[in-house]
């Protein structure tokens, strides 16, 4: 009995010891000044405290409840806290569940919970940061791209940028002008917008792939990159077309030509650009990478509004793509730093501020649910047009079955080019103040909106389950290791007369004495020395 107590006070003592971290972290977070746990929830709450008072301090009421600013901070950080707080959300088996979704939703519970917490918000602020968020994407997809595997897939890629995106505008257009009676225009206006991939989505998914080594010696994630960033351009320059088209009197030739004379300008103006980063800053200044993040970033911004100011707005898509392709071809080790800065300001700002800016666009007061749900079948007629059309574009590609698949599905999300383009012909109807376009213009934009809400999720689910399953590794990876060199055999024994090293006789050893030993081995060393 006595020793089952001394077991059971044992037990307790080693209950006492397990809790006892427990109590110390909890002591030592209870100091003052603060620690631990304590301390980051304080330097959180002062931070943003600060953000919003030294703003306050030097635009005033603009940043009060109601003003630009303040609506325009309260996106930025609460869109920060969904994303970060879905990121953590994890599935057993299931990859994680995109942030982007937690920060569009975010935007469009702030624009419709009662109060008017982001009504103040300006046109022209959203637009300029939403295009600001395109042009840091757009970046990033340049970074990524592998110039070999480029040379070696340009025919597929040139098809896989073209074909799906083409097919699914014509499909959209179609089955919106007959189910959301959308004028023709409008409705491949729609088509555009709807027809191109989400680089959000399937940049971050490519290279996570690629890391791991998933279809890169067939080239599949640099194809991807590739043919998105074209995807998005080509996306893009129809739209700028049929806006044009909608909203102008002018030459119809000059409308029809300036896609491809967009084109044109877009890669020269890149070539050029790109040229002259690759060489300045020199590599042997100091801070090297954060020039080059500087001067990219501040090109890109550049390339987009400069653009738009010259009227040849999808010039400046093609340059942002560009312009870090050609520049880190000349950066050697430096562009993985550069790439890496990037993706900070992608992810700390541009992010957050896009997808909730996106979703603040969206008003329940506006949505009539019987167009949200022909909205819904005008978006899965082109995603199952797509689907198919991306499957036979990689044909000719000497991918096999499963790969080709994949492929299909990664081609799938739409997010960024959506939430970036999918108000414009709203505010553009809303500066003119034709209220048919305004009209025709929401329901644009409350299909975007639904592209985002259900393929940007389930793509990067799609991506995440079936990347590991339907792709290769490399067979230098799937070898199986070679194996090591057979140890050397282990000497032979010595030979030893009893008369020098001793003898063992009847298990005992008789050997030479110690002084008899030394004498011998003096005498043998004299020997060799004469």
């Amino acid at each position: 009995g006595g020793g089952g107590g001394g077991g059971g006070g044992g037990g307790g003592g080693g209950g006492g010891a397990a809790r006892a971290p427990w109590k110390l972290r909890a002591r030592d977070a209870a100091r003052c000044p603060p620690h631990g746990c304590l301390a980051r929830l304080a330097t959180t709450v002062l931070a943003v405290l600060l953000v919003w008072a030294v703003p306050l301090s030097v635009l005033g009421a603009d940043v009060l409840p109601g003003g630009n600013v303040f609506g325009l901070l309260l996106l930025l950080l609460s869109s920060m806290l969904a994303g970060a707080l879905l990121a953590h959300v994890r599935l057993p088996g299931v990859p994680p569940i995109p942030p982007l979704l937690g920060m569009l939703l975010m935007g469009f519970a702030l624009k419709n919970v009662p109060g008017q917490l982001v009504d103040g918000i300006a046109q022209e602020w959203s637009s300029a940061l939403r295009r600001a968020a395109l042009t840091v994407i757009l970046m990033r997809a340049g970074l990524g791209l592998d110039p070999q595997s480029l040379r070696r897939l340009k025919g597929v890629c040139v098809r896989l940028s073209v074909l799906p995106c083409l097919v699914e505008a014509v499909s959209v257009g179609v089955t919106a002008h007959f189910l959301l009676h959308l004028p023709w225009v409008w409705g491949f206006m729609l088509g555009c917008v709807l027809g191109a991939v989400s680089p959000a989505v399937v940049v971050p998914s490519m290279l996570a792939l690629q890391e791991r080594g998933l279809g890169t010696e067939q080239g599949i994630p640099t194809l991807l990159l590739a043919a998105g960033s074209v995807d998005d351009v080509l996306a893009i320059t129809g739209f700028n077309a049929c806006l044009s088209s909608a909203f102008s009197t002018g030459s119809l030739l000059f409308t029809v030509l300036r896609g491809p004379l967009e084109i044109v300008m877009g890669v020269f103006s890149g070539l050029a650009l790109g040229l002259v980063l690759r060489f300045f800053p020199s590599p042997d200044q100091a801070h090297v990478v954060a020039w080059r993040t500087t001067l990219l970033l501040a090109t890109g911004v550049l390339a987009i509004f400069g653009s738009e100011a010259l009227g040849f707005p999808g010039a400046g898509g093609l340059c942002c793509l560009m312009v870090p392709f050609v520049a880190a071809r000349g950066w050697g080790d430096t562009s993985e730093a550069v790439a890496e800065a990037v993706k900070a300001v992608w992810i700390g700002v541009f992010q957050p501020l896009l997808f909730s800016l996106i979703g603040a666009e969206v008003s329940l007061s506006v949505l009539d649910p019987r167009t949200t749900g022909l909205c819904v079948v005008v978006l899965l007629v082109g995603l199952l047009m797509r689907l198919l059309v991306t499957f036979g574009a990689v044909g000719c590609a000497g991918l096999s079955a499963r790969e080709k698949l994949f492929v299909a599905l990664a081609w799938l999300p739409k997010a960024t080019v959506q939430a970036a383009i999918g108000s414009v012909a709203l505010d553009v109807a809303r500066l003119r103040g034709d209220a048919g376009a305004q009209a025709w213009g929401l329901q644009i934009l409350t299909a975007a909106f639904l592209s985002i809400l259900l393929t940007a999720p389930l793509g990067s689910l799609l991506i995440g389950l079936t990347g590991p399953r339907l792709l290769q590794l490399p067979r230098q990876l799937l070898a199986p290791p070679t194996p090591p060199p057979p140890p050397p055999p282990p000497p032979p024994p010595p030979h030893h007369h009893p008369a020098d090293a001793g003898a063992e006789v009847d298990g005992q050893t008789l050997g030479l004495s110690p002084d008899k030993a030394e004498m011998e081995s003096t005498f043998e060393e004299q020997q060799t020395l004469m």
